[in-house]
């Protein structure tokens, strides 16, 4: 299975988790692969940091206005690009935009990549 297919798969863990009020640990899937582990318990453990990043970044919007699904996307994104060294930024950023693209309305890939975006020049604008 591609890292593609297995982002989402964190991505609808981590939704149905938001949804259901259960921890995404409990409805992720039992054969969920490695990667897929590895993104949940990592936006799991980082979550308040990446909730922050969100609220302080979508201007005017807070975190409970925003859609679940978008929500998610950024959550597993964001968690790539500030602690995944094996995942590129562009990588990270370019794979949510494309998620949005397939999953969300018309106006989530650029509200999501602004975001990103935002999120990306200041942690390299701190390094």
């Amino acid at each position: 299975m591609r890292r593609t297919e297995q982002r989402r798969a964190a991505v609808v863990a981590l939704y149905q988790s938001d949804l259901n009020r259960r921890s995404p640990r409990e409805v992720l899937e039992p054969t969920a692969r490695t990667f897929t582990r590895e993104l949940v318990q990592g936006v799991e453990h980082w979550r308040e940091e990446i909730d922050g990043l969100i609220e302080r970044h979508a201007e005017g919007w807070t975190l409970d206005r925003i859609a679940p699904l978008e929500r998610n996307i950024l959550r597993v994104a964001l968690f790539e690009v500030l602690h995944r060294s094996d995942v590129p930024a562009e990588v990270a950023i370019d794979e949510a935009v494309e998620a949005a693209k397939e999953l969300c309305g018309t106006e989530a890939p650029g509200f999501l990549n602004g975001i990103l975006g935002a999120v990306l020049r200041e942690s390299v604008g701190s390094a």
